[in-house]
């Protein structure tokens, strides 16, 4: 799908609008729509060709696994075969919400869904225009993120536009998304429920309700690329702007000291700094990540993408760990940059 050739619809929240995407979707195209988390780019669950259009228009490579969405928490049922008492806890307290559970699936779901494994990743998103797309539409909806694959996570319409407007049916503008981070997966497929991505659903969220969670070795570390993936975002780098990210971990003093070094040492080129110390350096870009790990998630991707807008060559991005979101940021963060982070 290099060559630029659908007409790709732009369609509000509308009843008649969100029809016309729900036509798209049983007819076997590609519609992408807003969620609480970021946007997805969905298809039919059930139909295998109109998954393997969702890869070709993402570039996606086909062994990383898409995400199933459904109307209601009762709406797992139609994907998986087994739901654990574990998965109950979690999606009687959590769903509709930011997170994803992976379990066995039924045979109804076709493999270019689940990238060949025999579990699924499956949620309810408790946005309103999300829900009401898989309900017009009659079937759950396979969704990845609307984004060229490796690129920030579109968070809003105006992203998925940049990256999608001619390779797909039609985007939902539904506003900017509230949490601004991929939900939350938890595998609970196995004896051991395991978070293999952190995101609006947190860790200690998890624990609180009783969920006897660890968390994958891989949030942030690289991948084996010999290794299957078992949820999206393991592999493969991912939230990647233009620029060379660097992330700068530590104490407010300590890396505000560091970030001046860098950019002295890069002088000659456009320096962009996320910073979320409200931090004044000369000659460089700054854009605010927000002063909780909560806001950084919340306008991380979208900060990535505007640093491309501004011709930034590097970025230096800073971090501290300051709340539950710390995790999931440092995900996100450790990915765009290909693990290149200097703790001080």
């Amino acid at each position: 799908m290099e060559n630029k050739t659908i007409d790709t619809k732009i369609l509000t929240t509308s009843d008649a609008d969100i029809e016309i995407a729900a036509k798209i979707i049983r007819g076997g195209g590609l519609a992408a729509f807003p969620t609480e988390t970021v946007y997805g780019l969905g298809a039919s669950a059930y139909d295998a060709d109109a998954a393997k259009k969702i890869y070709a228009a993402k570039g996606r490579p086909s062994d990383n696994p898409l995400i199933v969405h459904v109307a209601s928490a009762k709406g797992i049922e139609d994907a998986a075969r087994e739901i654990p008492e574990s998965a109950r806890v979690v999606i009687e307290r959590f769903m509709p919400g930011p997170i994803t559970v992976i379990l066995k699936k039924k045979d109804v779901i076709p493999d270019t869904v689940t990238a060949g494994l025999d579990t699924v990743a499956v949620r309810c998103p408790d946005n309103e225009t999300a829900r009401r797309l898989i309900e017009k539409a009659g079937v759950p909806i396979a969704a990845p993120s609307a984004n060229l694959s490796g690129k920030p996570s579109p968070t809003k319409a105006e992203h998925v536009i940049n990256d999608m407007n001619g390779r797909i049916d039609a985007i939902i503008d539904g506003g900017s998304c509230r949490v601004g981070v991929e939900s939350t997966i938890v595998d609970l497929s196995s004896e051991r429920p395991v978070i293999l991505r952190p995101g609006g659903v947190t860790y200690e969220d998890l624990k609180n309700a009783g969920v006897d969670v660890e968390i994958d070795k891989h949030i942030l570390e690289t991948f084996d690329g010999n290794e299957a993936p078992k949820c999206p975002g393991m592999k493969y780098k991912h939230y990647a702007p233009n620029a060379e990210v660097i992330v700068v971990e530590g104490e407010k003093d300590a890396v505000k000291r560091k970030i001046k070094e860098l950019i002295s040492e890069n002088k000659g080129k456009t320096v962009g700094v996320l910073t979320m110390f409200d931090a004044d350096y000369d000659d460089a870009v700054m854009l605010a990540a927000g002063a909780t790990n909560k806001e950084y998630a919340k306008n991380l991707f979208s900060a990535l993408r505007d640093f491309d807008k501004l011709g930034a060559e590097i970025v230096f991005a800073e971090f501290c760990e300051r709340d539950a979101y710390a995790l999931a940021v440092r995900n996100r963060l450790y990915k765009a940059a290909a693990q290149r982070v200097i703790h001080v």
